[in-house]
């Protein structure tokens, strides 16, 4: 699937439509483009398209290139007026000057240590459950996202949950939710009224063209 300049349009304008069920303090991106190493091969590409205030999650699952990875992301968000968070790697985050830290579930208490040591972080995590929601608002993260939403291409990906339980999920966390899984140009529409804070994607921005 090619992204082209008029999905990343179509996609901002559903971004900026969407009316989260939190209002925070801090700049939460109303999109973020997560990072795979198998499926999006080459983030810098994507992200050196990607409009003013959106974010990118770069997991780099212990790659050797992963500091310089991390390093020409920085610049980018730099100078593209990004938000950039670093995937389970508070060290890697610190090197390169980034906005904050993104945490895989099972990591969910290291957000408590995160945030003791950096206020400003912004901490998201992974969530499949409102009772991981639950438990990462109590760590002290910002926000979570929610996944698989849509059917996904994504290996470790469990059933979709659908508009319905999503949109439940979004009522019943403690803290802003965004919708990862199978979001896309032409999916994001459905969650307009779901009180998101906003949409998540991987394969949603391969081969972005504007």
């Amino acid at each position: 699937m090619t992204t082209t300049g008029d999905d990343l349009q179509r996609l901002a304008a559903l971004a900026a439509s969407l009316r989260p069920r939190f209002i925070v303090g801090k700049p939460l991106p109303r999109l973020l483009f997560v990072t795979d190493p198998a499926r999006t091969p080459d983030p810098e590409a994507i992200a050196a398209r990607l409009p003013a205030g959106w974010g990118v999650i770069y997991r780099a699952f212990g790659a050797a290139d992963a500091p310089a990875r991390a390093a020409a992301l920085k610049a980018i968000a730099i100078e593209r007026d990004l938000v950039l968070l670093i995937g389970a790697d508070a060290d890697l985050a610190e090197a390169c000057g980034a906005d904050g830290v993104h945490l895989p579930e099972r990591a969910i208490a290291e957000a408590a240590r995160h945030r003791e040591h950096r206020q400003d972080w912004i901490l998201t995590a992974a969530a499949h459950s409102p009772v991981a929601a639950t438990a990462a608002h109590q760590a002290g993260c910002d926000a979570v996202l929610a996944s698989p939403v849509f059917a996904s291409n994504s290996p470790s990906a469990g059933p979709a949950m659908g508009l319905a339980r999503f949109t439940a999920f979004v009522r019943e966390a403690p803290l802003p939710v965004y919708a990862l899984g199978g979001v896309n140009a032409e999916t994001a529409s459905q969650l307009s009224g779901s009180g998101a804070q906003g949409f998540a994607m991987v394969e949603g921005l391969t081969g972005v063209r504007t």
